[in-house]
């Protein structure tokens, strides 16, 4: 068991990105300079973010750091918990196969369609008109 001092990863969903710095700690997780549970205000996104720690055991163990930009407040959820599985490989490399069984280090290659000439969204055409 390899642990590490400190170690900063990236997360990416969407158009977020998220840069994620791992110490070890009493369990705090800090968003932008406010606590998670402020900057993320549903259950489901704080839930969301929780998994890679909850997974691991390491809920208590570390203190989460991070900086996030882009996308809106669902794609940036995923891009703190796609950083903080990331990161918590580089502190432990113990914990990489719980982690990769649960699909968090993958990152979600899913993004927004983008929209074609004569249709009103990527898919949905106007109303068609027989007369």
């Amino acid at each position: 068991m390899s642990v590490l001092a400190q170690v900063m990863a990236t997360g990416r969903r969407k158009e977020a990105v998220a840069r994620v710095r791992l110490i070890p700690g009493g369990g705090r997780i800090v968003v932008n300079g406010h606590p998670y549970e402020r900057y993320f205000p549903t259950r489901g996104l704080r839930a969301q973010v929780e998994r890679p720690l909850v997974l691991t055991g390491t809920l208590d163990k570390v203190d989460v750091l991070v900086r996030v930009e882009g996308g809106g407040i669902s794609g940036q959820a995923g891009a703190v918990r796609h950083g903080i599985a990331r990161a918590l490989t580089l502190f432990d490399r113990d914990l990489r196969p719980a982690l990769k069984k649960d699909g968090l280090l993958t990152r979600d290659p899913r993004a927004k369609e983008r929209r074609k000439y004569g249709l009103k969204k990527a898919r949905k055409a106007p109303q068609f008109s027989k007369r």
